[in-house]
């Protein structure tokens, strides 16, 4: 057997860094913001039907209203049904809000608890 031995000459053997490197800072929070997976519990409150899986990973930068399209979708509601979601059993977050923004101030245990029914049931 023998030894290989590159023959590229276009290969640089030193690392080298963007002159502008300090116009380029991006700190780690906003890497993982974009990154970032929010584990998302889904449990059915009042009249909703429960879903087989509740335990979802949603991309965070997904607003609000993504999971309520999803949850309708999911349990087969009929586009004139009205689908409300809460954070944690005490109040509805705006549909622009984004899941990284939640999971941030009430996330608890690593995820998000969203509770989701068909007719008002808190706040």
């Amino acid at each position: 057997m023998e030894d290989i031995e590159s023959g590229d000459e276009n290969v640089s053997s030193k690392n080298t860094l963007p002159k502008n490197l300090d116009q380029q800072t991006v700190t780690n929070s906003q890497l993982d913001s974009k990154d970032k997976k929010v584990d998302c519990l889904l449990k059915a409150a009042g009249d909703a039907p429960i879903m087989k899986k509740r335990r979802w990973n949603v991309d965070g930068v997904k607003p609000v209203s993504y999971i309520i399209e999803f949850i309708k979708k999911y349990i087969k509601c009929e586009p004139s049904e009205s689908l409300f979601v809460y954070v944690n059993q005490t109040f509805v977050p705006s549909p622009d809000q984004t899941l990284n923004s939640l999971y941030e101030c009430f996330g608890t245990d690593g995820k998000l608890v969203l509770h989701y029914c068909k007719s008002e049931a808190w706040g």
